[in-house]
């Protein structure tokens, strides 16, 4: 019987190399100081240590959960030792400049690095994660001596850092946060207020915490234009607490090993903050961190789900239960449970979502790379280009990729049947912490919004001509290819132009009807996603056909593919007559009628 490896590394490295071309990236500037045999090993380093780290303490971290007392949060043991070896291996670097310290490695080993230990236990590593993030915008908004005095520490991993954002009162809504900030004497500013929602607000496996906070300067415009980011540390330079604290923990579904708080900033007098950026262009520096992390978060989403699908397929592979339909002697031996085809349905669907979900959680890092070797040679129009693609990108990985991450550990439950159910087996606690990633950073309502309202129509439209064209390059050459890739290339066609009609009747009505618009705005979602994860499908088969006759992962590749294009593309025809006439009924349905 097959066995099979739950994180194997030929997964990521087939998308890395064989679909996204990091070989071809590696001939940029920015990265000669590193070659492929170097990326290969850091991948298999994060392997082994997710594998042999993470991965054995998950169910326990699940069960013991972090604990509060007077104010300060202490995590389990296990919990400081999977990061302190994430952090040890240096993984905590990967994406920083040379001059900073880091490695200087492309953003797509970074997000590669994060699948393997999102796979094995994605709450943990939000740890680390969290603070790779805010580091990552620190040093892109924060002043000189910011930089100086906090940002080695977070690279290195000896402080971490969160964003705190939403508040009781507020959730998502930002334009009605309330926190405060009173400019002080020195320079500085003390801010008060209360936060809800922030993960890892405090905890025991750092020396400092560095909270990026949003509040408003006293007199400023209300709404989203009076929102100024503050660097708030837990720690103050001259060694003394500051005056933030944790006045709660959430009880959530899943995510338990991640700290996830009430946040009191302030309730003692304020707490003293430096302003990062210009003064009321807080959300401006802060959708910087909130960018990366919503690709982070699809990713993981993702990875989970791929997660799930490793699970359930070596379940699948080892349980033994039913014979052939043909067979009719009782008495029989038993089969495995990928010997019945619904079994191989449900598996086959679990891997067309998650390893489409991976390509184009890749693709977005791709895209980073890509922009980041444009600015280097100085050709400002491409990565002008590049940046405004992954505008349009970022909310389609974040609510596509952890949408139907969850679906498919949905179905790797299903898989298990009863055991799937219960605590004895991972899928249960996978599918329980999945199931945040549609709601945090941003709701998947409020990715759709942001994708439909203002991303596809940026440039006056100039932002979907350059996905179209991504698109149409990728049919263009299905169809000069073998003969699985070209029948897909003609499939996908027909849902480009299909997803380009209900663009453009969208964008030329919303001025008419700007909240008739926006009310379907999810399904657009769905439309566009599923369109952009089918021509990923076509780009892996690219890759596969030529070598799949002697090699069953390349095979899967394109049965996976097959059944992409056969059971999901043809729902982008029912989203898309959901837009265009645009169907009207949550609209128009009374509240009270609820």
């Amino acid at each position: 019987m097959t066995t099979t490896d739950l994180m194997p590394t030929r997964d990521l490295r087939f998308l890395l190399e064989e679909v996204h071309g990091l070989g071809d990236l590696l001939t940029a500037d920015r990265y000669a100081h590193t070659d492929l045999d170097t990326l290969r090993s850091v991948l298999d380093l994060a392997r082994d240590v997710a594998h042999d780290v993470f991965l054995p303490l998950a169910p326990k971290l699940d069960a013991e959960e972090p604990t509060l007392a007077d104010g300060r949060v202490t995590v389990p043991e296990g919990t400081k030792t999977a990061v302190g070896a994430f952090v040890e291996a240096g993984f905590q670097a990967t994406s920083f400049s040379l001059e900073d310290g880091g490695m200087q490695l492309p953003a797509m080993i970074t997000e590669a690095v994060l699948a393997f230990f999102s796979a094995a236990s994605a709450p943990v590593v939000s740890y680390p994660a969290l603070a790779m993030a805010a580091a990552g915008m620190l040093r892109a908004h924060g002043s000189e001596e910011l930089r100086q005095r906090y940002l080695a520490p977070m690279i290195e991993g000896r402080w971490f850092g969160t964003m705190a954002l939403s508040e009781p009162q507020a959730g998502s809504s930002l334009a009605d946060l309330t926190t405060a900030a009173r400019p002080a004497d020195d320079g500085t500013y003390r801010l008060v207020g209360n936060k809800m929602w922030i993960t890892a607000a405090d905890h025991d496996l750092t020396e400092n915490i560095v909270h990026f906070v949003l509040a408003r300067i006293e007199g400023a415009p209300a709404g989203t234009r009076g929102i100024s980011l503050f660097l708030v540390p837990k720690i103050l330079p001259d060694g003394t607490h500051n005056d933030v604290r944790v006045v709660g923990l959430n009880h959530k579904l899943g995510y338990r090993p991640a700290a996830n708080t009430v946040f009191a900033i302030g309730d003692q007098g304020g707490a003293v903050g430096w302003l990062v950026g210009e003064p009321h262009q807080g959300l401006r520096c802060m959708f910087h961190m909130m960018n990366e992390a919503r690709i982070a978060v699809g990713l993981s989403a993702s990875a989970m789900g791929w997660a799930g699908y490793r699970h359930s397929l070596r379940y699948a592979r080892e349980r033994l239960q039913g014979r052939p339909l043909t067979s009719k002697d009782p008495t029989s031996p038993q089969v495995p449970l990928t010997e019945h085809a619904d079994v191989r349905r449900l598996l086959l669907s679990q891997k067309a979502l998650a390893e489409g979900g991976l390509a184009l959680a890749l693709w977005a890092a791709r895209l980073v790379d890509e922009g980041r070797v444009a600015a280097d040679r100085g050709d400002d129009a491409t990565a002008g280009q590049l940046a405004m693609l992954l505008d349009v990108v970022t909310p389609i990985v974040k609510g596509w990729c952890s949408h139907y991450g969850v679906a498919a550990n949905d179905e790797a439950i299903q898989v298990h049947g009863g055991y799937g159910y219960t605590r004895d087996y991972a899928v249960e606690r996978i599918w329980r912490d999945n199931r945040l990633n549609p709601i945090h950073e941003g709701t998947n309502g409020i990715q759709a919004m942001d994708l439909l309202g203002r991303k596809v129509g940026a440039g006056q439209g100039a932002a979907a001509m350059l996905l179209m064209a991504r698109l149409q390059d990728g049919i263009a050459r299905g169809r000069a290819a073998g003969p699985v890739a070209s029948a897909l290339a003609g499939e996908l066609a027909v849902a480009v132009e299909r997803l380009a009609t209900t663009t453009t009747t969208l964008l030329l009505g919303a001025p008419k009807d700007p909240a008739a618009f926006l009310a379907n705005a999810t399904p657009y979602l769905h439309l566009a996603g599923h369109t952009v994860v089918a021509w990923l499908w076509l780009e892996q088969v690219l890759a596969a056909e030529p070598g799949a006759e002697g090699d069953a992962f390349l095979r899967g590749k394109l049965a996976a593919a097959r059944y992409f294009y056969r059971w999901e593309l043809p729902r982008t025809a029912h989203w898309a007559s959901l837009l265009a006439p645009i169907d009207r009924t949550p609209l128009d349905t009374d509240p009270d009628d609820l």
